[in-house]
């Protein structure tokens, strides 16, 4: 009898296990850099490197950012901090999650990548950022830390980041649409000074007419 229900309860789990839904995720990366978009979102509390990134990447045609992704490398108690290294955008078409890309521009080279984090339905549509301003000629810069989304369907979503430094304003919110594109400004590694890795960002808008 035993052997009965052990014969039975691995039945249970192979089949619960066939009826997850998969999920397919590729990077975008540069392919649909082409894309039309229909503004900036931009703010105004950014570190002081200076230097552009490599470029937007941008979500597939028809695609919007449904959720994120950070880097961040965890306090290194006397060494040297970096914060948030990166943020990874996940696309989606028309709500279908099980098909998705992601964009993430530059990114640094510290700390793991997150959890995703999902708006429950609709697109993200603004942001705001959490930086530490500029520690002096010898102080332990991190510049961005951590950063906050708001979603068309309202919630507002908090990247698991550090806390060093302070949230600036809101960004403007995408019209008629969401976010589609993503651009870094990285300061480059800097070989065993000083890294504050990632500075700025600001984010491209698609509105639902340009699909």
């Amino acid at each position: 009898m035993a052997g009965v229900f052990v014969a039975a309860a691995l039945l249970a789990l192979l089949s619960a296990g066939s009826c997850e839904e998969k999920v397919f995720l590729q990077r975008a990366g540069t392919a649909f850099n082409s894309r039309p978009f229909s503004s900036i979102l931009n703010v105004t509390n950014g570190g002081e490197v200076l230097e552009p990134g490599p470029g937007p990447e941008m979500c597939p045609e028809s695609f919007y950012a449904v959720g994120f992704s950070l880097r961040v490398e965890p306090k290194q108690y006397g060494l040297d901090d970096t914060a948030l290294n990166g943020i990874r955008l996940i696309c989606a078409k028309d709500g279908d999650r099980s098909f998705l890309y992601y964009i993430e521009s530059h990114t640094g080279y510290f700390g793991e990548w997150s959890h995703t984090m999902y708006c429950p339905a609709g697109y993200l549509t603004s942001f705001q950022i959490r930086v530490e301003p500029h520690q002096g000629l010898f102080g332990d810069d991190t510049a961005v830390n951590n950063i906050k989304f708001r979603c068309s369907s309202h919630p507002t979503l908090e990247g698991p980041g550090m806390s060093w430094g302070e949230y600036g304003h809101w960004s403007q919110e995408c019209q008629d649409g969401g976010i589609c594109g993503i651009e870094t400004k990285m300061e480059e590694y800097q070989y065993g000074l000083d890294d504050s890795t990632l500075n700025d960002v600001r984010f491209h808008c698609c509105s639902a007419s340009q699909k």
